[in-house]
Order: structure tokens, then C-alpha cells, then sequence
């Protein structure tokens, strides 16, 4: 039986399978990504970016991991470079109430308070903990996983969502 891999190097099954590829990741995809980027119209440009990145290197995609790992590095290195591109526009200095502001304004966030708090309490992490954080309490990710898509070494990337809780736990008691 083909794999996916066999079938998205074939030039006769590349388009369609592809298609198939899209369709199954682009909900959790953008979810992903949605824990980078405060607007719903950002994570559309991303993930349309990481798909166009994807198919441009099926040819050097090898398969030594599977499918959704690779489109998740993908989309992680998207979300990065469009926050380096945007860190300039972006001021923290309201201690993170802009960032709720945004979010809550937004329509495609469905949450409450409480939700919106945590989101301010993440939005406060130095990037490389928001995205371990992120990776491991909303995704559910394996460490090991995270260190493939992160480069990262497993004890680095347990410590840092170590260090993430703790700021989190400490933040949201704060508000008590």
C-alpha cells in the first residue's frame, strides 16, 4: 500500500494528495499558529504560508519524520519570522492589556475571562517559553517531538515549560 510520502512524491497522485494533506492539517495547523499571532487574519496568511512552503519543498521533504511534524516545523518557523517582522509594532508596555483587548475584540475568540487571563499570562513569556508552552499545553505535544521541531534538547525544552508554568501559576495568583 502507497504512503503518503510515496504518494505526494509521485507526480501522478502530488496534487491530489496534497489536497488531502491541506484538508486533514489545516485545522490543527492553525490552531497552532493561532497561539502565536493575536488576529485570525495573521493565522490565515501564516498557514497559507507554511502550505505554500510545504509543497515548494516536497521534493526535499525526506520522510525521516512524519508528515505533520514536518508541517509543524513549518509552521512554527512562519510564525516566528512573522512575529521578528511585526516585534517592532508590537509594545508590551501595557503589561499585556492590549493583547487582551485584542483578543476578546476579536470574533473568532470564543472564550471567557478567565481564558483571556491565561492568554495575557502566556503573552507575558519570553517567546521561546510561549511557544514550549504552547506546543505542550495546548497541542499536547511529546517533547520529543518539540525538540525535532524546535531543535531543541528534551531537558532544555522540560525546563523551559517548567519555568513557563511556574510565571503562569504566578501571574494568574496575582490576579486573585
Amino acid at each position: 500500500m502507497d504512503t503518503i510520502i510515496e504518494r505526494l512524491k509521485s507526480p501522478e497522485t502530488r496534487q491530489a494528495t496534497f489536497q488531502e494533506v491541506v484538508c486533514q492539517y489545516s485545522r490543527p495547523l492553525y490552531q497552532h499558529i493561532r497561539h502565536y499571532v493575536l488576529y485570525h487574519e495573521d493565522a490565515d496568511d501564516i498557514l497559507q504560508n507554511t502550505f505554500m512552503k510545504a509543497w515548494i519543498g516536497l521534493d526535499s521533504f525526506r520522510g525521516d519524520s512524519k508528515i505533520s511534524t514536518w508541517l509543524f516545523r513549518i509552521a512554527v518557523n512562519e510564525s516566528l519570522s512573522f512575529l521578528a517582522r511585526q516585534r517592532e509594532n508590537i509594545s508590551l508596555s501595557s503589561g499585556g492589556n492590549d493583547i487582551v483587548n485584542n483578543l476578546i475584540s476579536d470574533p473568532y475568540f470564543d472564550g471567557d475571562e478567565t481564558e483571556a487571563q491565561l492568554q495575557k499570562a502566556i503573552s507575558l513569556l519570553p517567546e521561546k517559553q510561549r511557544i514550549i508552552f504552547n506546543m505542550k499545553y495546548f497541542e499536547e505535544m511529546k517533547y520529543e517531538e518539540m525538540s525535532f521541531i524546535l531543535n531543541t534538547s528534551v531537558g532544555a525544552l522540560k525546563a523551559s515549560y517548567h519555568i513557563a508554568v511556574q510565571k503562569i501559576q504566578t501571574f494568574l495568583k496575582n490576579l486573585e
